[in-house]
């Protein structure tokens, strides 16, 4: 496979080391630059307003040793920052803007970030992907996005924290449709055996396996408690033998209503890296963080690889 207007073949960054780094969560990058996400555009705020105020984010990662740096396309659509007040040419600029802002801070290959309807709405519903909306309404959304995002020509594609089964087949669905650049898809769990939406997650797995492509080049869970991780995975590789993703939260939930974290955290300072032994052996090849991971559990990770490439 090739990426779109590329002459060499894409070659995974976790060819050569025991899995690739992703990084972190940007909202929490964010925060501890001293800028808060808020109101209905989220971190797509920032890629507008100040968008050097993402590089910097960005950058904090791939100085910590992430080889994949995700963009700030997650809450980022055109619709949305037309809802905003944009003028649509101006919308559609922000939003492939978000690639040349992660290409500006060094990183190594950057993958679209390309997240759930309900991730551009700010009611939660991306937590269950119950929509008020038609999945034609869906398909158009993603179709307008991803056609935005593949002329910007990411590395890869993050398709993530997806609720359920049916979105996670539109969006590749689409893809394909676009472009050639491969994809990895996560799925948002809400235990150790269900999608957000509700359903098993060892057969929302199966079903997107069986039904895509070579361009499909990982599948695992992003944005859900590490203590349902190894569980999950588990299941996962009892459906597939595709390389798996995981890039948790740090275990608590998001009150949607009073726009907070609620819980007890389900890692150390380290984050996910204590983790990350268990998880390789169980078939990760892609491994970073999400909500509540900063640079720290990225660089905590780097550590993690390092000492497992030691190992005979």
């Amino acid at each position: 496979m090739t990426l779109d207007g590329a002459s060499q073949p894409f070659r995974p960054p976790w060819l050569t080391q025991p899995f690739a780094v992703v990084d972190g969560g940007l909202s929490t990058a964010l925060e501890l630059l001293g800028h808060t996400p808020s109101g209905l555009l989220w971190t797509a705020a920032l890629v507008a307003e100040q968008p050097e105020v993402i590089v910097a984010a960005h950058r904090s990662f791939v100085e910590a040793g992430a080889d994949i740096v995700i963009t700030s396309s997650y809450q980022a659509s055109v619709e949305g920052f037309i809802r905003a007040g944009f003028s649509a040419t101006r919308a559609a600029a922000a939003l492939a803007s978000t690639t040349e802002l992660a290409r500006r801070a060094g990183a190594p290959f950057v993958a679209a970030s390309i997240g759930p309807f309900g991730a551009t709405l700010g009611d939660g519903s991306e937590y269950h992907g119950r929509y008020q909306a038609s999945w034609l309404d869906l398909r158009r959304f993603h179709r307008e996005r991803i056609q935005v995002l593949a002329a910007t020509s990411p590395d890869m594609f993050a398709i993530e924290t997806i609720p359920s089964t049916a979105e996670a087949l539109i969006v590749m669905e689409e893809l394909a449709a676009a472009t050639t650049i491969p994809a990895w898809l996560t799925f948002s769990c809400r235990d150790s055996s269900s999608t957000c939406a509700g359903e098993p997650f060892g057969a929302a797995v199966a079903a997107v396996a069986d039904r895509i492509g070579d361009q499909l080049v990982a599948v695992g869970v992003n944005c859900t408690a590490p203590v349902h991780v190894s569980s999950l995975l588990r299941l996962a590789g009892g459906v597939t033998d595709r390389p798996l993703v995981v890039y948790p939260n740090r275990g608590r939930a998001w009150d949607s209503e009073h726009r907070c974290w609620l819980g007890v955290d389900g890692v150390g300072d380290d984050g996910p890296a204590e983790y990350a032994p268990e998880w390789v052996a169980l078939g990760v090849r892609l491994l970073g963080g999400c909500c509540g991971i900063g640079p720290d559990g990225i660089r905590s990770l780097v550590v993690v690889r390092s000492a497992l490439a030691c190992q005979p």
